[in-house]
């Protein structure tokens, strides 16, 4: 997953849950351990670095796939324990212990997402790049999940950025800014091509288009932005795939930020599913706000998570107004295919939210932000506002907070990945930013820099 307008590094949405394996939750066997403690692990790898002077690195997603994690991004060296060890955008370690593999396919550029096989004998990769392991390739590749080795046989190229990878159903769908799959422009931002060999057998024609334009109050134009599919989540079945990315039109039906797609026998079909509060501006400077979305375990609620600053016009579109819309929030919203409306909003106060991952007891939202129910404040804490740094958990009932272990707030946290041992979450170096949770005795615990797990208590 991959998100832009991260300081001079990028420029241009990262899951949230933009992987290709659908992690098993606590509750999928009907009993939920409850939220996520605060006390983070202490074996897990970590960025090298404080990320300052243009050099920041960045964790954008991991995924599970048997005993070990995958884990890519924007960096090069990977620190576990005592030892550091060369990684380019990269590598792989145990679950449980936090050792690193030999896994090293050496990307020669930003990898936003990664999915694996059913069997998790073949990772796939997505990004910006044009050479693994010395063989040049087109932005996404197949590797060996044990060597790194590149997987001949599959075929795949795009003509620019993957931001996007989710493997079901013995398809990869593919999501980013691209124009052109395996030479084709038939589905251009989003197709799906064959686990096996890379082919584009037509299952996604989609015809998406449009991109966000528009005034605020004050007159003010939106910022460019172009079509693109930023993010993906596939339901706990299987069934459903939410698509988050610019586009005013998806299959014939009028889409905006977000849409729903179900996945038939020979094609993916937009569903019913949508509400009108999609179709609302943010701050002009953020017409792409709906950076993350992803399912409760139960596949009834989707929780979505927004930047966007505040509304462009109405209300909650001035700072000293109590806030309104989707912007700069944590929302929950029934999954039913009908039009829809949001059961509950948790506003962070016009800070950005970029990820969310989601348990039987909380829904977990990850960013830069500051603080939770600050329906009253913007850039400052109103009354009734909560101090949350870097994430939080809300209850999925009511949105009210159930577990607020803090992080440092960096550039954001950009993924965030729920397992049967406890949460992940993916970041950054950015400004030195290397607290996640808290140590046995209570203080903050530092060493966390791009990569926290917080295991059940």
């Amino acid at each position: 997953m991959w998100r832009p307008g991260m300081l001079a590094l990028v420029v241009g949405g990262l899951s949230s849950l933009g992987s290709g394996l659908t992690p098993v939750a606590p509750s999928a066997a009907g009993v939920a351990p409850g939220p996520v403690g605060d006390i983070a692990a202490t074996w897990t790898p970590s960025l090298v670095g404080r990320g300052t002077s243009g050099a920041v690195e960045q964790v954008r997603q991991m995924v599970r796939c048997g005993p070990t994690m995958y884990a890519v991004g924007r960096f090069t060296r990977i620190r576990q324990g005592s030892a550091t060890y060369e990684r380019r955008n990269a590598f792989s370690f145990s679950a449980t212990t936090g050792r690193l593999t030999r896994w090293n396919p050496r990307v020669n550029g930003e990898v936003n997402s990664v999915a694996l096989s059913p069997n998790c004998a073949t990772a796939y990769l997505g990004g910006s790049f044009s050479r693994v392991r010395g063989r040049r390739v087109h932005n996404v590749v197949a590797v060996n999940a044990v060597t790194g080795a590149v997987v001949s046989r599959f075929s795949a190229r795009t003509n620019n950025r993957v931001t996007t990878l989710t493997a079901a159903r013995h398809r990869l769908f593919i999501g980013g800014t691209f124009t052109s799959v395996n030479g084709s422009r038939a589905h251009q931002y989003f197709a799906a091509v064959r686990l096996a060999t890379g082919r584009d057998h037509g299952y996604v024609n989609l015809h998406i288009s449009g991109h966000y334009v528009y005034k605020d109050a004050r007159g003010r134009s939106s910022a460019p932005n172009a079509t693109q599919v930023f993010n993906t989540a596939l339901s706990p079945r299987g069934a459903r795939l939410l698509v988050e990315g610019v586009f005013t039109s998806v299959g014939g039906r009028a889409r905006r930020q977000i849409f729903m797609a179900d996945l038939r026998r020979r094609r993916l079909v937009v569903d019913r599913w949508y509400s009108k509060e999609f179709r609302r501006n943010c701050a002009v400077k953020e017409p792409f706000w709906l950076r993350g979305a992803g399912w409760s375990p139960d596949g009834s609620t989707v929780y979505t998570a927004t930047t966007g600053y505040k509304p462009a016009h109405g209300p909650g579109s001035r700072r000293t107004e109590r806030r309104a819309g989707l912007c700069d929030s944590a929302a929950a919203f029934p999954s039913s295919p009908r039009l829809v409306r949001h059961r509950w909003i948790n506003y962070t106060g016009c800070d950005s939210l970029y990820s969310v991952a989601a348990d039987s007891s909380a829904a977990y939202f990850g960013g830069h932000e500051r603080w939770a129910d600050n329906r009253m404040g913007c850039d400052a804490p109103g009354r009734g506002a909560v101090a949350a740094p870097g994430m939080v958990g809300l209850s999925p009932r009511d949105g009210s907070i159930v577990a607020n272990p803090t992080r440092g707030r960096g550039l954001g946290a950009d993924a965030m990945l729920v397992t049967s041992a406890g949460l992940w979450i993916s970041s950054d170096n950015a400004f030195g930013a290397n607290i996640c949770g808290r140590t046995p005795t209570g203080a903050s615990a530092h060493g966390h820099a791009g990569i926290c797990f917080l295991p059940y208590r």
